[in-house]
């Protein structure tokens, strides 16, 4: 009997050692949580500049209950956004980064803007749910591609 459990118990740990590269392998996969990007001081200006790419960022501050309510919805923003290309989705925490949110005057949290070319091109003001703002953002970019072309 001894002999059998044994040879239970080592298929078991081998089995689970074969699965072990898989589960890691999978929770790595892009697409397998919101794709938000937390920018600070010391990355925004060079983010924001990058060539071709939209930026929507959300400005916030952890005390803000209007922040507090919108709840996951950016982290469901940024996974609706996935695949998109030259769009990213980012987010400023005002409490830890106000060198930023001063030089991008933000007054009021939260604040949805968006940038292109290190430029500010639009500052969202609809309803905050997930599809008017993928739509606001796809316009936006629409538009700045566009304007990219005729300036070419």
């Amino acid at each position: 009997m001894d002999l059998v459990h044994s040879h239970h118990r080592r298929r078991s740990l081998l089995f689970l050692l074969l699965l072990l590269p898989l589960f890691f392998f999978l929770s790595a996969c892009p697409g397998s949580r919101a794709e938000v990007i937390t920018l600070t001081e010391e990355t925004f200006a060079d983010k924001v500049k990058e060539k071709d790419t939209i930026w929507f960022v959300q400005f916030c501050v952890p005390w803000c209950k209007h922040c507090k309510n919108l709840g996951t919805l950016w982290e469901d923003l940024g996974k609706t956004m996935e695949g998109e290309d030259e769009i990213e989705i980012g987010q400023v925490d005002c409490s830890t980064s106000k060198p930023v949110c001063t030089k991008v005057d933000i007054h009021s949290y939260p604040t949805f803007k968006i940038f292109y070319d290190g430029e500010e091109i639009a500052k969202y003001k609809g309803p905050r749910q997930v599809e008017p703002l993928k739509q606001f953002v796809l316009d936006e970019a629409d538009k700045a591609a566009r304007a990219k072309l005729e300036a070419d």
